[in-house]
């Protein structure tokens, strides 16, 4: 697998604490990839070291199969666009003023392609009106817009619906989507808003402590998390004749209780279990949700 971003064991040190503590992660090419973790987890501070704002303490990271530390980094890098904390905009330029500033700023040699991205993140219609009169979901698109003007193929997105309106976050959601789909763009999306990165992301890490305790794609994720009933038996030696019969999955967990990944037809099963001299002693539907799957990995994660 190709990987637009590695790192291996990379530490940031502020005095005695450890922001990033021997982190290890991989961000597949083409991939939108959450990036969770509670805030002080260490989300930030790897964005920011990525983005060459600041050095690693330790250990390495690689963007494109660049060492940080290769002379070659910066051409990396400038594959990259980034919204890092809050969107990096003028308040007193328009929507276009802000792009063509970011374009003398990256020494493009001309304004073509201002308008297409004002097309793109929806305020091709704001006209004359000043940036610091837009709503946050405005300036947050317009910030991904002017992180868009080198035309990257990478983009990192930091806490990027945090504070916005409903409105704004399916918007901004839309957005990265298209963005991904149909531009082939790598989006690293640092959140602790879980619900609305399920609905986005096709692969995760989970940090913790400033190390990653879990990279896993959603695949992977949605058989940890799959829809099934909960049943407690008197025991469950028989459920797999009834069960096997009718064609129906399930996993056994205990001598009493098991799981069943089928919507069934709960009289027809009890009396099938019953004729096997098994009682149902409960049932009840399970959904593991991206949130109680974060907090079982990160309750049960140690760090010295």
């Amino acid at each position: 697998m190709e990987y637009v971003l590695t790192a291996n064991a990379l530490s940031k040190h502020y005095g005695h604490f450890k922001a990033l503590d021997k982190l290890s992660m991989h961000v597949p090419k083409g991939a939108i990839y959450g990036f969770v973790g509670k805030n002080g987890a260490g989300k930030t501070t790897l964005i920011r070291l990525i983005c060459g704002l600041q050095e690693p303490t330790s250990g390495t990271f690689a963007l494109y199969g660049t060492p940080y530390t290769n002379r070659e980094i910066g051409r990396s890098r400038r594959r990259m666009g980034a919204v890092v904390e809050t969107p990096s905009i003028y308040g007193d330029m328009t929507a276009a003023g802000n792009l063509r500033q970011q374009y003398r700023i990256l020494g493009l040699p001309s304004f073509q392609g201002v308008q297409e991205l004002l097309d793109l993140v929806g305020l091709s219609n704001t006209g004359k009106k000043k940036a610091r009169d837009f709503s946050l979901g405005m300036k947050q698109r317009l910030g991904i817009a002017v992180a868009l003007a080198g035309d990257p193929d990478f983009l990192v997105l930091d806490e990027p619906v945090n504070g916005l309106d409903p409105q704004g976050i399916i918007e901004t959601r839309e957005l990265i989507l298209k963005l991904n789909r149909e531009r082939q763009i790598t989006v690293l999306i640092s959140s602790h808003i879980l619900d609305e990165l399920s609905k986005l992301a096709t692969h995760y890490g989970f940090i913790d402590g400033g190390r990653i305790v879990k990279e896993i794609s959603a695949a992977e994720l949605d058989a940890v998390c799959r829809k099934c009933i909960r049943l407690e038996l008197s025991d469950t030696k028989a459920l797999p004749r009834v069960l096997d019969n009718m064609g129906i999955e399930y996993k056994i967990l205990s001598d009493t209780v098991a799981d069943v990944y089928a919507k069934v037809n709960v009289s027809q099963l009890t009396l099938a279990l019953a004729q096997e001299n098994c009682e149902v002693l409960s049932l009840h539907e399970r959904d593991e949700s991206l949130e109680s799957y974060y907090v079982s990995l990160v309750g049960g994660a140690r760090h010295d």
